[in-house]
Formats: C-alpha cells, structure tokens, sequence
C-alpha cells in the first residue's frame, strides 16, 4: 500500500460515524478494509474478529485489539420546541463541546445538528466565567417543534457523532480529525493483519476490532472471553505532551517522535517480560519509541489482561493530541513506526519466545 493508499484509508476511519453500542458503519469498514481475510468471526457483543491460524496447534495465540467505538452522544430527550437534551457516550469535557456541529443519526437519514449556546452578548458578568454543565446543553436541528423533531426521524436513543472532516497539516505527516481515538489504533491493527498475512508468523495471530471500550472496555472482555488468547497486544491513543500547558511528567509522549509504549495505566500494569523485549525489538531495528503513563485512564488491556487465568498484555499508543474532543491531532511517522514494530514483535513471538516469557 503506497502513502497516498494510506492517506485515503486514514480517511475514511477518522470520517466514518461510529460512537459506542453503535459501531455498525466502522464494522462495514473493517471488513472492507481487511476482504483479504476470509477466516471472520463475531463475539455477542460486536465485537469482529480476523483469524491467521498457525500450522501448529499448540501455537501461541496472539491477539491485536484496537476499538472501532468513538466518543459521542445519544438523544435522551426532546423539548416541546425541537431541542435534544443528550447524555454522553464516553468522557467529554464541557468546555470543548459548545458550539460544535454534529450528527444525528435518525431513522430517516442523518441530520445536522449545532450544539447550542448562549452568545456573550447576552451573558452576565457571573455567568461568563462559569463552565456550562452537561446536562444544560442541547442540540439544534433546525426543527420548530417536537412533532417537527419526529418527523425528521429523530428519537430517544438517536447515536449522535462530532461532524469533523480530515485535514492534512504541516509538513503533510500531521493529520487533524475526529476520533483517532482509536480509528488509528484501527488502521495500525489492519496494517500488521496485512504483513501477517503476506509474510507469515509462527502464531495464530487475532486481529480483533472490539465495541464499546469508551463506555466500560465491553467488547475487551467479551471478545477475550471468546478466544482465549496468550498475549494481547492493545493498539491506541495516549495523551500527548509538548504543548501550552501540558507538563513532560504528565504526558512525556509528543507527537512524531515514536510509537508509545504504555509502562502504567489506571487498568493495568503491563507484562514487564513483553514491555522489556518491544523496547529490545525497537532498538535493534532503529524504530523510536517513547513511554505513555496514564494515572486516569485505561484501554481495553485492563479487561484483557484479566481474562481467563491471565493474559501477557502489553499496550502500544499513538501519541495524540486534543483527544476525547471533536478534533484530535496524530503523526504519520508514530502510526508507520507502530506497524513496523508490532509486526516484528509478532514475527519473534512463537512457542520457545512466549515460553521464556511467563516464566520472567
């Protein structure tokens, strides 16, 4: 796949719609994006599966979980006047929310939508230096009544997703869009599938896209449930540092500098033996990586890694930028190095490998 192949597909993941329990429209894309895989299967929850089984049985089973949901809304009710009250898919903050166009996904179509707010015109001095509560915000559709709302094909349970189109800035590595948490983490997954595929591994490899991380990390434990693996690797985003007002202790990774590896997050300590040997692995093919510590959040690792009677699981992220708002910012080098390292990582890890490392 050429640069511009890839520059297309980044695309296509950040613009799809897809917030969490409703991941239809990214499964599509999945699915189109990895047809080279005919072995496909599904957990309950949605979760989809892409399976390389190994020539030998006794193989180690690897599994690569990267979550399609993204953070959004969902229409809880409707004002007399047309206006959605919306409770949140996911961890949004108040203040990167006003103001921001959507989409409502009703059942006639999807709608545009505006969440309101109130022009400083018209603010008292008390007021302009308070946050706007959640629970006080609305969506404007453009209906002039309830009824109206209805009849647009609005309804309570209505998914809403940010309306963000892609844009390539600066130099032409560095991408701002809506939900590289995580469709990035989605597009290192799919690139790995791809090299296991044509370059073979000594281990069945899952690539695994799961559901519903942003709202509890469901589709971790359900698909992990299902396939029983002995090392995961987790593929997302972590907070990046390096701009106004975000301390190196707090966010050490920054964008273009490296794949990160996790070495603490709030759900799960990684395995150390496999945290030891990507460091290794990174180090003897020139790849750049940094390290992500998180003391308040987690990834689909902290179901995973609890799964069964345990799993060897390590998390790889993408440094970026603004996540868990309507635009987010992310590097092409730390995507291309993440594929590059998770594939080698891969490749090492057959039976003796994953024998030396449970017993680290």
């Amino acid at each position: 796949m050429n640069s511009q192949e890839q520059l297309q597909w980044l695309q296509r993941f950040s613009e799809t719609c897809g917030v969490s329990g409703f991941e239809g429209r990214m499964k599509k894309l999945m699915l189109e994006r990895l047809s080279s895989y005919k072995d496909v299967s599904y957990d309950k929850l949605g979760s989809v599966v892409f399976t390389k089984k190994a020539e030998e049985a006794d193989a180690p089973k690897i599994m690569l979980a990267s979550h399609m949901d993204e953070i959004g809304f969902m229409v809880k009710y409707i004002t007399k006047e047309g206006f959605l009250r919306f409770t949140c898919l996911g961890g949004w903050w108040e203040q990167v929310m006003l103001s921001q166009r959507v989409i409502v996904h009703g059942s006639k179509g999807d709608l545009v939508g505006v969440v309101g707010s109130k022009p400083p015109h018209i603010l008292p001095p008390e007021e302009r230096t308070k946050v706007v509560q959640k629970r006080d915000m609305y969506i404007d559709i453009g209906a002039e009544s309830a009824e109206h709302a209805r009849e647009m094909g609005v309804f309570e349970g209505c998914p809403v997703t940010p309306d963000v189109k892609m844009a390539v800035m600066g130099d032409g590595k560095v991408l701002a869009g809506k939900a590289w948490d995580n469709r990035i983490g989605c597009a290192v997954m799919a690139d790995v599938m791809d090299n296991v595929l044509t370059e073979g591994s000594p281990n069945t490899v899952y690539g695994v896209a799961t559901v519903q991380e942003e709202v509890g990390l469901r589709g971790a434990q359900t698909s992990a449930n299902l396939l029983n693996p002995d090392i995961a690797f987790v593929l997302d985003t972590c907070v990046a540092g390096g701009t106004p007002g975000v301390a190196d202790d707090v966010a050490p990774a920054v964008i273009g500098k490296g794949i990160a590896i996790t070495v603490f997050d709030a759900s799960m300590i990684p395995n150390t033996a496999l945290r030891d040997m990507a460091f290794e692995t990174a180090k003897e093919l020139g790849i750049p990586t940094q390290i992500s510590i998180s003391e308040g959040g987690g990834t689909d690792g902290g179901r995973i890694h609890l799964s069964g009677s345990g799993v060897l699981t390590l998390t790889f992220s993408v440094p970026t930028r603004y996540i868990h708002s309507h635009q987010s910012v992310i590097h092409m080098d730390d995507y291309l190095s993440a594929v590059k390292l998770i594939t080698a990582m891969v490749k090492k890890l057959d039976k003796a490998k994953y024998q030396e490392l449970l017993a680290k």
